[in-house]
């Protein structure tokens, strides 16, 4: 059995004023700090050994995985970054209150724009512009995302990089955040597109998978 670990970020100073992020840089708070090293603390009592870990290129979710390797004690590991693995893009609605966006828009659009597979935020006038997507074709930068985007290129990346090392029985570690995981959680767990609304991922609460040899659940736990 081969163990793959899924861990949101710690809180940013986004999730602590209850703003949009998506692809915005937004930094851990002291409370995210103690709740990654948290997570690598109860990480560490279960023994997992990594061969692998991979994350965004936003710093929430590189920082939070630096905090749980050195918990672990196994920051020498080769560490994947990759904007395949970067939150949902919220599009015009980053850096707005969520609760102003209900009374703007409405609970349920709102609700719509969160939660549910296929509907996209407000889109941006022209994609953001940032010196870590330059090397990379000017199509990979959204003005908006649905989850269902976002999962077009959240998947190939674990069918590439991810799948095949868990393949070969080595362990692996994903530190992203909510939106990213939830489309893997949807793809691993085979969950339809109206049941994935229901699905949350907290911050800094390692996710579990015991995966066979054809990559079938065999177990999930959430510390």
């Amino acid at each position: 059995m081969t163990k793959l670990v899924l861990i949101r970020h710690g809180q940013s100073l986004a999730n602590q004023e209850n703003e949009y992020t998506g692809w915005s840089d937004s930094p851990l708070t002291a409370q995210g700090i103690r709740e990654a090293k948290i997570a690598g603390e109860k990480l560490r009592q279960t023994g997992i050994v990594f061969e692998h870990v991979h994350t965004s290129v936003l710093q929430r979710a590189i920082k939070t995985a630096d905090i749980v390797l050195a918990e672990l004690g196994q920051n020498y590991l080769p560490l994947t970054k990759t904007w395949r693995l970067n939150e949902r893009h919220y599009g015009a609605l980053r850096g707005l209150n969520k609760d102003y966006t209900r009374k703007l828009y409405g609970k349920k659009q709102v609700a719509l724009w969160r939660r549910s597979f296929d509907a996209v935020p407000p889109l941006l006038e022209k994609p953001q512009s940032d010196r870590r997507y330059q090397r990379y074709p000017k199509t990979i930068v959204p003005r908006a995302e649905s989850l269902k985007q976002a999962s077009a290129r959240i998947i190939p990346y674990w069918v590439d990089h991810i799948a095949p090392r868990v393949l070969q029985g080595k362990d692996q570690l994903i530190v992203a955040h909510g939106s990213t995981l939830r489309a893997l959680i949807k793809y691993l767990e085979a969950i339809s597109d109206t049941g994935i609304d229901g699905v949350e991922v907290a911050n800094a609460a390692p996710i579990i998978y015991e995966l066979d040899e054809k990559l079938q659940i065999i177990s999930k736990t959430t510390l």
